[in-house]
Parts: C-alpha cells; structure tokens; sequence
C-alpha cells in the first residue's frame, strides 16, 4: 500500500494512503477459467479477446515471451500447456500492457488496390506554418512533425521570393505577415522524412501565385529532388485514379495546370497550330484556395538556363503541368454544375469548411456522387486565424477524401483527426465504407441525416487507470491531495450516433478503479470514433486534463484491453493508460 505526503502549510503535513487495488472481476474470472482447464487459454483468446486467427494467436505467443514484463509464468502456459499455471498477477500484467495487447491492429489490413478516391486520406492544411495564420514562421519543421505522424498530403504555399528569382514558401496575400522559408529546404525535408510512417503515396498540393518562368524553376527543383521518387503521370489525364499500392514509395503533385498552359492551348485551337494536346483542364477560378496565379510580377530568368535564351518558352508551362497528377481547381459558376461526374476523367474539387457546409444543406446527395470517383478536398474557413479547426464528421459523411486540417495546433476536432487515422494500421489511407462508394438501388444514395436503425451496439467498460503517478510530478493535478480522476467516454460520428457520457470521480486515488459499463447503439458504426478523456476533478475551477484518445470503432477488437493516452497534442503518454473492455452486440 502505497502513502503519498503532502503539504497543507508550512507547519502541517497531510498522508494519504492508496487502498490495495482490486483487480477487475472480469479479470479475476478470465484467469479462473485460463487455469482450469487444458484449453482455457485458447478458449478465453478467442471467445473473450475474439481472436480467430492461429496466427493472431502466434504473435501474441512470441511478444508475450519476449517483452521483458509480460510475465513468465503466462508466458510459460501459452508456449507448453503442461507448463504450470500463471499467477493472477501474470495474467493482468499481460493485459493491461498496451503494447502487447492493444485496442486496435498496428498493421495495414485494408485492400490497398481501389482507385485513390475510395479512400480517406491525413491531410494537412498550410503545412510549413509553426503557429498561427497571420505572423507565425514559416519553416519546415512543421512538415516533418507531421510525416512523422503519418499525414499523407502536405500543402505548400509557392510565392516569389524578394528578387522574384526564387521560390519562396509562406501564408502570403490579405494581408498577413508570415515569415517565409525556402521552397528547396521544405522539398529536402519532405524528401527525407515522406516515407518515415507510411510507405503509401504522399502528395505534395501546391498553391501556386508564380510567375511562368518559376514554374518552370519548381518543375525542376521537384524533379531533381525527388528523382525516381517523383510520380509523372501519363500525358492525358487518366478516367480513374491510380490505387495507393500501385504508388507506394512515391511523391504526387495536385496543383490547378497553369493559366498559361491553359493559353496555350486555346492558342492552337484559334490558330491551328502544332502545339501537342496535352490532355483537358480543369476549371478554376480566381477565388480558387489554389490561385490562377496572375500576380502582376516582373518575369525572371531561370538561373539554370542559358543568357542568350530566351525569357520564356511554350514548353515552361508543360514542363511543370506534366508533374500534375491530380489537376485542381474550385467551381465556377453553380455548384451542381461543378459537381458534375465526368466520364472520361477525374478531378479534385477543392471547398473551404464554409462553402461544404452550405452544399450540403441543399446538394448533399451530388456531393457524394462526386466523391465515388473524384477526390473533394475541403480546408479551413479564412477566419481560423488562430490554425483551429472544424468539425470533420460532415466532410467525412459526404465522402470528401481530403479534410485538410491544421496540424500546429490541438483541440478537439484535431484529436478526431488523429483518432480516425490510427485506423489501417496508421498509414495515412482509410478506406470508405461501401455506402459512400456505390449508389444504391433506385439511384439511392447515403444521407448522413436521415433516421436509419441501429446497426450495432458497442459495450464499453472502463475498470481503472494507472501510470499518471510515473509521468506526472505529485502536486501537477493538486497541491495538497492526490487526484480525484474521472473518464468521459463517448461517440463521435454521424448526428444520431454521437453522445459522451462519464464514470463517477474516484477521490485522491492516484489509481483509480471506476468498474462502469456503458452502451453505444450506433446507426453507421463505419464512421464513428470513440473518444475518451481522462479529466482531474477541481473544485475551484475548470477540471485539469488527465490524457485522451481516439478510437475507429470500425477497428476496435473486442475483449479487455490496455488502452494508451495521449496528451492534448495527440503524443503518448510513456506510462498512463487504461484497462478497457470492448463487446459488440
């Protein structure tokens, strides 16, 4: 039994004393039933972990015996049943490791081969930006923390430099003030770092306010960057997307073809010149997040190529327009004419979270028509000054593939974020769901608010929670008492899904042992997460935060297991975790 020490005053000293922890019934009963008889072990694998797969099973044979802390006498009977029995202690210690016996798979388990649109992907939105969208620096520092944690779409803002001879990257226009960093050094980090936590494509938006001849300058830098990693697509624009596997390992670019590619093009049709067809266009606009680009800046010479050439030729712009693999662009003129499916080629449709939320609300079913085979990318309203960010259910539940968030920041909707792409093992691609995939019968299509049945229903059970005593200093929840935790858990998803509900607060427990049970009905359990949040009870004030997660329920694997918490940014804590339990009924 443990005793923790604190001071009232300088005279007076208050002694608290942690009660002995009572491990779980449920726990208590597995381990009853694993020793009494031959088979217990397999039978409690499969019928309470739900594990069916022999190999499933091997792989927890061989991390338990050899993981230093699984415990040798589990270790032992699952190795050799003529082995003795393990200890109680053996039994949870096993459990109640996240590393051994965690809440989700750490491995990609989703088919891999669909067309690029059949699948969610971690997106990031301004990603070279340290802090807020006004006067925060610009570096690519911010880029490599999020390759590291597995976003797969970085944006890159291209503006010339101050001698208009180079390529800067920066938050540029209305006025802002961000620092800017070189174009080159962002294309070196994401060089290094792109396959870092996922060997599934990563694409590189580009934003472009150039002029034509350092389009020509960005062709090259990503060429000779990038090298065999760099995707060139074919010269007409393909009628289904590549699949993810078919790209592992390489580098795309989604950008608007230029304007004067565009010129060029009607050059030849006026004209009847020899200028080679290079595909169709997309549509954009000057109010485009990608802008047509017309700055009203002086021409430079490329450094590379030759003084007597000349300042521009026609093929500048097809140098830089045959990098495009996913050409961008934003409506012009109504909506349903954007959203328009085209039979002889895909697109991506970019909207900010402002414009989705009113296309919803009158073209909901068009969206998702879109979605089944073009890439909808949508990106914060120009308010969030401060990099916050929005909701992602209603993008998400409309089929948009690239809900481009913040990533410098935190709060809640970014820990959903995080939360949804820790599903297929956390490389960066989620598969959608069917319904967002087919058009059903009768030209049915998915309505994310329509009254729909239950389909199923999660049972979660939280017993206790430890570890804050090792990663946190005693007085850090309060200065005169241990701390009084609690658990907030719940849903998030479509409207009729999404609910939090919380345990009662254990009082100066520094492991507290709640033992509480709650249900979720869920009408479209492929699109909900489960979120969870440890909260410090505060009498005086707001409560303090004790740690959180995010769990796709879609992956969630049943039975009791060691859930891990993460601080408010998302990063995990070393020891703080949660014994859960997950059935589905």
């Amino acid at each position: 039994m443990a005793s923790y020490k604190y001071k009232c005053c300088i005279c007076f000293t208050r002694k608290f004393r942690s009660r002995d922890v009572q491990l779980p019934p449920d726990v208590r009963a597995a381990h009853h039933s694993i020793i009494s008889s031959d088979d217990g072990l397999r039978r409690f694998l499969s019928q309470v972990q739900g594990e069916s797969s022999p190999a499933e099973i091997d792989r927890i044979v061989a991390s338990v015996t050899t993981t230093a802390g699984g415990g040798a006498g589990f270790a032992r009977l699952l190795t050799s049943r003529s082995s003795p029995a393990p200890s109680l202690d053996d039994l949870f210690r096993f459990l109640f490791n996240p590393d051994l016996n965690p809440p989700i798979t750490n491995k990609v388990h989703q088919d891999m081969s669909a067309p690029f649109s059949h699948y969610f992907i971690f997106t990031g939105h301004n990603s070279y930006l340290t802090g807020n969208q006004i006067n925060s620096n610009s570096s690519d520092r911010p880029i490599i923390q999020a390759l590291q944690r597995g976003v797969r779409v970085i944006e890159l803002d291209m503006w010339p430099n101050s001698s208009k001879t180079d390529v800067d990257i920066l938050h540029g226009g209305h006025g802002t003030l961000t620092a800017r960093v070189q174009m080159i050094r962002c294309l070196k980090s994401i060089k290094e770092y792109a396959f870092y936590a996922s060997p599934y494509p990563l694409v590189i938006t580009l934003e472009d306010h150039l002029t034509r001849d350092l389009q020509a300058k960005v062709a090259q830098m990503l060429t000779k960057t990038f090298g065999d990693l760099l995707f060139i697509p074919d010269s007409n624009p393909p009628k289904v997307f590549p699949s993810p596997k078919s790209l592992m390992k390489k580098i795309i670019i989604s950008t608007k073809p230029p304007e004067e590619y565009k010129e060029s093009l009607k050059a030849k049709d006026d004209q009847g010149s020899n200028f080679a067809d290079e595909g169709s266009l997309t549509r954009v606009d000057s109010n485009s997040d990608e802008s047509d680009g017309k700055d009203e800046l002086d021409e430079q010479d490329d450094e590379d190529s030759k003084e007597e050439g000349p300042k521009y030729q026609p093929e500048t712009a097809y140098e830089y327009r045959k990098l495009i693999t996913i050409q961008a662009g934003k409506p012009k003129g109504h909506l349903r004419d954007a959203l328009k499916v085209d039979p002889d080629k895909v697109r991506r449709l970019s909207l900010s979270e402002t414009q989705l939320s009113k296309a919803t609300s009158s073209h909901g079913a068009d969206i998702i028509r879109f979605t089944e085979k073009n890439i909808l990318r949508v990106y914060p309203k120009g308010t969030r000054l401060n990099s916050s960010n929005y909701n992602p259910m209603k993008a998400w539940t409309h089929g948009a593939q690239m809900v481009a968030f913040n990533m410098q920041g935190h709060g809640k909707s970014l820990r959903l974020m995080q939360g949804f792409f820790r599903a297929n093992g956390g490389c960066g691609y989620v598969k959608k769901p069917d319904f967002l995939l087919r058009t059903g019968p009768n030209g049915k299509i998915f309505d994310p608010q329509a009254s729909l049945p239950v389909k199923r229903t999660l049972k979660v059970k939280v017993y206790m929670g430890d570890g804050w005593r090792m990663d946190f200093p005693k007085t850090h929840f309060d200065t005169y008492s241990p701390p009084d935790f609690y658990t907030r858990v719940g849903i998030a998803g479509v409207t009729a899904d999404t609910v939090i509900q919380q345990t009662r607060k254990i009082q100066n427990q520094w492991v507290p042992v709640w033992d509480e049970e709650f249900t979720f009905p869920l009408t479209v359990p492929e699109l909900a997460l489960l979120r969870v949040e440890v909260k410090e009870y505060d009498m005086a004030g707001k409560p303090d935060f004790g740690g959180q997660t995010c769990l796709p329920v879609w992956e969630l694997k049943q039975g009791i297991r060691a859930v891990a918490l993460h601080d408010r940014k998302g990063n995990r804590y070393k020891n703080v975790r949660l014994l859960m339990r997950f059935d589905f009924v």
